[in-house]
Formats: C-alpha cells, sequence, structure tokens
C-alpha cells in the first residue's frame, strides 16, 4: 500500500496563509482522483479542493477564491496554497489519491486557524 505523506500544518492566525504539501513514494501515472479533505471532529470528511482524470478541478464551496491547488507531477507531490484563513478552516487536512487500482489516504495534517 502506498500512502501519501501530508506537512506543513500548524497554527496561524485568522487571514494568515499557509501551504500544504503532500507526497507520494511512487509516480502514478494515471490517477483518477489527487485531493484534499478535512475533517473536523464529529464532522463527516470533506472535500477542499481535487484534481479529476480529466486534468480539471474541483473546490469546496466554503475554501473557493481562498484556497488553490496545485501539482508537480516530477516530484510526485501535491499542494494546498490556503489563504485568508479563518478560525472555521481548523481541521486536520488529508490527502487522498485514486488509480485503477487503489485508493490510499494519508495520516493527516493539523491546521489550526486562531482568531
Amino acid at each position: 500500500q502506498v500512502q501519501p505523506v501530508e506537512s506543513g500544518g500548524g497554527l496561524v492566525q485568522a487571514g494568515g496563509s499557509l501551504r500544504l504539501s503532500c507526497t507520494v513514494s511512487r509516480r502514478f501515472l494515471n490517477m483518477r482522483v489527487w485531493a484534499w479533505y478535512r475533517q473536523t471532529p464529529g464532522k463527516q470528511r470533506e472535500l477542499v479542493a481535487a484534481y479529476t482524470s480529466g486534468g480539471g478541478t474541483n473546490y469546496g464551496d466554503s475554501v473557493k477564491g481562498r484556497f488553490t491547488i496545485s501539482r508537480d507531477n516530477a516530484k510526485s507531490t501535491l499542494y494546498l496554497q490556503m489563504s485568508s484563513l479563518k478560525p472555521e478552516d481548523t481541521a486536520v487536512y488529508y490527502c487522498h489519491f485514486e488509480t485503477a487500482l487503489l485508493a490510499s489516504w494519508g495520516q493527516g495534517t493539523q491546521v489550526t486557524v486562531s482568531s
């Protein structure tokens, strides 16, 4: 099982920025999905941003205009640039990918936004 590894989380004040990274140890040529999700206690995991198999991107409504997903295929790394952070962005952020043969989640990285 190939598990993505997230990094870059931490504590930031409201209005600040953070960049998360997700590295996969193996390069996959045909990822169907490569995405960021987040979860807070007692709530379902929700989509933050994703690349789809067609190369397009999707964003959760609550982060549109503030977060940007990007990737470096040569480094097998996915990024999430988060700006204008709000306390409600506080969550554990997970990296997720899917191919035709497998799907995998990272362990998550905590992002805490103080007011």
